[in-house]
């Protein structure tokens, strides 16, 4: 009898132990969130520079300090990204159009840098000697009409006295646009 009311004592000394503890936890974790909630200051509560001469301004700096960069980094990106419509990088789609001798393909890449193409290659696919003579008077011509503008600005109609060509191209482009869309 003696052994099962020392557990129970033990039980009950060990149930009060762990709601200290627990409660001496959570105290400190709610002091520790005050305590950063309350050395953090608001966004445009305080102009840069006021404050930073005396000590007590300094400690709160260094505290809000791994914050800073956090908050920093979408505030940074999130403008850069709702002004953007397109992915930064290269993206290559096949275009077809139908000439005379059928349909035919061209083959584009797009590199794009802040929704404006900054170079462009065009890959002839030509099934007929015609088709080919077209295509590379198109890809010689193009980077002239397209480089320096947004993709979304792009209108292509005739290029080194290829107009069937823009065609294929438009449809390339349109991939591109969907495959680089954000």
């Amino acid at each position: 009898m003696k052994d099962l009311e020392a557990g129970s004592a033990d039980t009950r000394t060990r149930s009060i132990t762990g709601k200290r503890v627990l409660h001496a936890l959570a105290a400190a974790s709610l002091l520790g969130v005050a305590g950063c909630a309350g050395t953090a200051p608001s966004p445009g509560s305080e102009p840069a520079g006021e404050g930073a001469s005396s000590a007590p301004a300094e400690a709160p700096a260094s505290s809000a300090a791994p914050e800073a960069p956090a908050s920093a980094g979408p505030t940074e990106a999130g403008p850069a990204a709702s002004d953007q419509t397109y992915e930064d990088g290269e993206f290559t789609q096949v275009g077809s159009y139908v000439s005379p001798g059928g349909t035919e393909e061209i083959g584009v890449t797009l590199t794009l840098e802040k929704d404006v193409v900054t170079a462009v290659t065009t890959e002839p696919m030509p099934s007929n000697p015609t088709a080919k003579l077209y295509q590379e008077r198109f890809s010689g011509g193009i980077q002239e009409e397209i480089v320096g503008k947004k993709l979304d600005e792009l209108k292509v109609d005739k290029v080194a006295g290829s107009s069937l060509t823009s065609g294929g191209f438009a449809e390339a482009t349109d991939l591109i646009k969907s495959e680089a869309q954000l």
